[in-house]
């Protein structure tokens, strides 16, 4: 039996630049991620980010992957989140993804999608998901 639910909260996030993989394309970047999530998802979570800037502003991507680890609604363990995302001259596009199978502990199962959204420089986080029992 499948629990489906929404979680939301808050996080931060600290971003920091690492070397790029291919020469010194200054359009192209890569950040290690550092979050702590507060809300219905208590923890922290780990992950890289590849990005692109245009010179058009407003109009960049990014992919990431980040591991989540800690408590969602009570249930401890962790998970792998897989962001594809776009912004095209200001309007976002998010594609933010739990890996298939990436769940531990209390969330072996899981899947959903997150979203995020940034209201006077605090991100926050709606996360639909469901469980399986």
């Amino acid at each position: 039996m499948a629990i489906e639910r929404t979680a939301s909260g808050s996080f931060a996030v600290s971003l920091g630049p690492m070397p790029p993989y291919h020469g010194d394309n200054p359009l192209l970047g890569r950040m290690s991620i550092d979050k702590t999530f507060e809300g219905d998802l208590v923890g922290t979570s780990r992950g890289e980010m590849l990005s692109a800037r245009t010179p058009t502003a407003g109009s960049a991507g990014y992919v990431a992957i980040e591991e989540v680890t800690g408590s969602l609604e009570g249930r401890a363990g962790s998970f792998v989140l897989q962001h594809s995302s776009t912004m095209d001259r200001g309007v976002p596009a998010q594609s933010i993804t739990v890996v298939p199978d990436s769940g531990t502990g209390e969330l072996v199962g899981i899947a959903g999608r997150m979203t995020i959204e940034i209201k006077d420089r605090q991100h926050y986080y709606r996360f639909d998901y469901r469980l399986d029992r």
